[in-house]
């Protein structure tokens, strides 16, 4: 035997990320995960040594995914990019509703110390992204250069959790669709020398 795992890890991970997302930490249990993965009790115990092995690694392909594709915004400013991101994230018929990252978030008194760092780690890194655009937008002029990135990324990680999570209690899209429109509308302009 060569030791190495039997089965598609990849594949494995994924089937774990739609058990975590659609119930949550608490509330999967192992026989769903066992389900869901095809993997027996101990063949999951021996390559991810419990439940919450299994959660931070779907956590980090899940956080690894929406990353990407909140990167991959496309646009000619800074505001538009992140006006393209928050519509990234309208609800489809093609992934579960809500947001793995948010869900955890709400039940971190349920997840381990390292399951806890883990979200909250993810949460940042979502946050980091906005912070970034609009970091690059105070440098293209786009925002006055005393704007509260700080605060401007907390907001925005806020709206975005809620184009995720509100479809759940029955925001629908094109509701969610003007209030990201109230969103991009308090984006401040920049300052005009002499005003």
């Amino acid at each position: 035997m060569s030791g190495k795992p039997q089965f598609d890890e990849v594949a494995v991970i994924a089937a774990a990320i739609e058990v975590f997302w659609r119930n949550g930490y608490a509330a999967a249990a192992i026989s769903d995960l066992t389900e869901a993965t095809g993997l027996s009790r101990s063949s999951l115990y021996q390559r991810f040594q419990d439940k919450d092995g299994l959660f931070r690694e779907a956590l980090a392909a899940y956080t690894q995914r929406v990353l990407r594709r909140m990167n991959s915004a496309k646009a000619d400013t800074a505001r538009g990019r992140l006006n393209a991101l928050l519509r990234a994230f309208l609800p489809d018929r093609s992934r579960p509703r809500g947001c793995l990252i948010g869900r955890s978030c709400a039940e971190i008194s349920a997840l381990s110390k390292a399951g806890q760092a883990a979200t909250l780690a993810a949460a940042a890194r979502q946050r980091d992204v906005l912070a970034g655009l609009l970091r690059e937008g105070v440098a293209a002029g786009e925002l006055p250069e005393d704007a509260d990135i700080d605060a401007m990324a907390w907001y925005y990680l806020g709206v975005l959790q809620a184009v995720l999570n509100f479809p759940q209690t029955g925001g629908d899209p094109s509701m969610l669709d003007r209030m990201i429109d109230v969103a991009m509308s308090v984006w401040p302009g920049p300052r005009v020398s002499g005003s």
